[in-house]
């Protein structure tokens, strides 16, 4: 064999690397899924880090500033009908916003490939009943569902989760089972069992692994799901409760001063707004990253 045809097969060759980079270098070109990403990551370090750098506590009430516009006595974003820093609050509620989206979309994602890859794998009998009952879950309106089960239990950030979850994990199901219907049929799947692995290895170690990229996917668009799900409970008022913030509750209780104190809602449905749209574009660029029929060029 030749230097040259021995350079390019080498593992650490660029002939060899792009197969690996492939999907990364879709993903970067994609503008809008950068700038999601890239947003995703500002919210999230923003929250984490950025009550530390504000010199107004989330909780602390002053009256003489009582809706205060931006960025009167050193209030950025001015603040609300207690006198209490609107900056500090947003970034708190980012959390808990961030952290029911995050952990709903772990649940749900969870829940749908066990439910998916059951379905898809057995098929028959098995498929038929599981697919059944995620159509008719699928038959009910996920925000009555949502209130439904919302008005039985005490709002929390655990409870939030748990029930966002349970009403959003079958369409990950539907992707998951469609994909796993399809891996199914394919040879390395009856290789494998012919080689005599189990049902469980085969599902889990054969099948899952060659469907992660629509689980990813379906699992990025999860959070944004989530994420808008909780601002429909709380805004009918079964989200989270006062004084814990959110967006979605800070959003809620800022209607009533939409004439005279427009910044209480601008700037919550603002990170609302950034962060849905935030995760849509990264479902996007993913989906296009991920897409197998780019790599049959």
């Amino acid at each position: 064999m030749s230097t040259t045809t021995t350079a390019m097969l080498s593992p650490g060759s660029p002939k060899a690397a792009r197969p690996r980079n492939r999907a990364l270098t879709r993903f970067r070109r994609h503008r809008l899924a950068v700038f999601g990403f890239s947003a995703i990551i500002v919210l999230v370090l923003a929250t984490i880090v950025g009550p530390w750098f504000i010199p107004f506590d989330q909780l602390h009430i002053d009256l003489r500033y009582r809706f205060a516009p931006p960025p009167a006595g050193g209030h950025l974003f001015g603040t609300d009908q207690l006198g209490r820093d609107l900056l500090v609050r947003l970034l708190m509620a980012g959390r808990i916003s961030l952290t029911i989206g995050f952990a709903a979309m772990l649940v749900s994602t969870a829940i749908g490939v066990l439910v998916g890859v059951t379905a898809g794998y057995y098929g028959k009998a098995i498929g038929i009943v599981l697919m059944r009952f995620v159509d008719a879950v699928l038959c009910f309106p996920s925000i009555f569902l949502l209130l439904v089960l919302a008005a039985f239990v005490h709002p929390n950030v655990l409870t939030l989760t748990l029930i966002i979850a349970a009403t959003s994990w079958m369409e990950v199901a539907r992707v998951v089972e469609s994909q796993i219907r399809t891996l199914r049929e394919r040879d390395f799947t009856k290789a494998a069992e012919m080689l005599g692995a189990s049902g469980r290895y085969v599902m889990f170690n054969e099948l899952l692994r060659n469907a992660v990229g629509p689980i990813i996917v379906a699992a990025t668009l999860t959070v944004a799901r989530a994420i808008l799900m909780e601002a429909y409970v709380s805004f009918l008022g079964y989200g989270i409760q006062a004084p814990t913030a959110s967006w979605e509750n800070m959003l809620n209780n800022a209607q009533q001063y939409l004439g005279s104190a427009p910044w209480l809602a601008i700037f919550p449905g603002l990170m609302i707004t950034l962060a849905v749209t935030s995760f849509n574009f990264v479902g996007d660029g993913l989906r296009d990253a991920l897409d197998a029929r780019f790599d049959l060029a």
